[in-house]
C-alpha cells in the first residue's frame, strides 16, 4: 500500500499528537506502547479522505482508542503470566506541576489510579477516560467504542463506584511532596530509622517490579511502616558501585531516578497524602526504562 504523504493532514495530526499520547498512556499504562498506538493512528490518519471530517480531534480519538482496546485485551493476557507486581511504565516530568495541575496529573497519572484501572475490562476503562478525564459526550464515546449510549452510561457508573474508594483523600502540595522525597532520600543514605518511619504512613506499601528481567527488590509487596524502613536500610547496603540518582517527577509525583555508569536501572515513586508516604513504587525491569535513556539524549 502506497501512502502519499500530505503536510496538511500530518500538520493537523501534530496538533492533536500530545493529546492522542495522553489518552493512549492512560489506556496502556505504557510510554512505549502509548508511542506505538499514536503512530499507527497517524497512519491510519493518512489514509483516509478526510475531506468529510468534522471533527479531526474526536475522529483520531476514536481511532487511538480502538487501537488501545485491541491491544489492552492482548496486554491483559500477558499480565495474568507477568512475574511479580506490574507497575505503570513511569512517565517523566521534569518539574514539579503547579498547585492547580497537581490535582489532575494525581487524578489521572498517578500509578495508584493506573493499577485502579487495570480492573476494568478494556471497554470499561476507554469509556470512564473518555468521560471522566476528556470529557466527551456520551453520544460521541458509543460511537468511538461501538456501544449503545445507554451501556455507555451505565458502564461508566460502575467504574465511578468501583474506583471512587481508591482515590485519595488528602493531597500535598508540591513543595510538601518536594521537601518529603528529600528528606527520604537523606533518611535512607544516612541509615535514619527514626527518621524513615516519620515519613511513612502507618499502613505503607512497598510495590517492586521486575518483571522476571531482573531481579526485583522485592517480589511481593512489603507492608507496614516498620518493614518498609528496614527494607530500604537494607537496599542501601546492596548498592552497586558508581550509582548515581537525581530526582525527578513521574505520574505527577515526586521520584528518584538511579543510574549505573548513565544507564537508569530503576525509577522510585513516591506517593504521598497528608504529609506522609502512602505507597511506594519501585521499577526495575530494563524493558520500561529504555524510553527514559532514550529520551534524555534527545532522541
Amino acid at each position: 500500500m502506497v501512502i502519499i504523504v500530505s503536510m496538511e493532514k500530518t500538520d493537523t495530526f501534530n496538533s492533536y499528537r500530545a493529546y492522542l499520547f495522553a489518552i493512549a498512556y492512560r489506556m496502556l499504562g505504557s510510554v512505549m506502547d502509548a508511542e506505538d498506538m499514536v503512530q499507527e493512528t497517524y497512519l491510519r490518519w493518512l489514509n483516509t479522505g478526510g475531506d468529510d471530517i468534522a471533527s479531526p480531534k474526536a475522529y483520531l480519538a476514536a481511532i487511538v482508542t480502538r487501537l488501545c482496546i485491541d491491544h489492552l485485551r492482548l496486554a491483559r493476557v500477558r499480565r495474568e503470566t507477568y512475574v511479580g507486581e506490574w507497575l505503570p511504565e513511569p512517565l517523566l516530568l521534569e518539574s514539579f506541576p503547579t498547585n492547580e495541575d497537581m490535582a489532575a496529573l494525581s487524578d489521572t497519572l498517578s500509578v495508584a489510579f493506573l493499577l485502579l484501572l487495570e480492573s476494568l475490562s478494556p471497554t470499561e476503562r476507554a469509556v470512564f477516560l473518555l468521560r471522566e478525564v476528556f470529557e466527551y459526550e456520551y453520544a460521541e464515546i458509543a460511537d468511538m467504542v461501538g456501544k449503545s449510549e445507554a451501556n455507555c452510561r451505565q458502564m461508566a457508573h460502575r467504574a465511578r463506584q468501583h474506583l471512587a474508594d481508591g482515590r485519595p483523600r488528602f493531597q500535598s502540595t508540591p513543595e510538601e511532596q518536594q521537601h518529603i522525597i528529600q528528606q527520604f532520600a537523606q533518611a535512607c543514605v544516612h541509615g535514619d530509622m527514626a527518621g524513615l518511619l516519620a515519613l511513612l504512613a502507618e499502613d505503607v506499601v512497598e510495590y517492586s517490579d521486575g518483571g522476571g528481567k531482573v531481579t526485583a527488590t522485592a517480589i511481593r509487596p512489603v507492608k507496614g511502616a516498620d518493614k518498609v524502613a528496614r527494607f530500604f536500610l537494607g537496599l542501601m547496603k546492596k548498592l552497586p558501585d558508581g550509582l548515581t540518582a537525581r530526582f525527578a517527577v513521574a505520574n505527577g509525583h515526586p521520584a528518584m531516578i538511579s543510574y549505573v555508569k548513565g544507564v537508569p536501572v530503576n525509577v522510585v515513586i513516591l506517593d504521598i497524602a497528608d504529609g506522609r508516604i502512602r505507597r511506594i513504587y519501585i521499577i526495575v525491569n530494563p524493558d520500561k526504562l529504555q524510553h527514559i535513556k532514550r529520551w534524555e539524549m534527545g532522541a
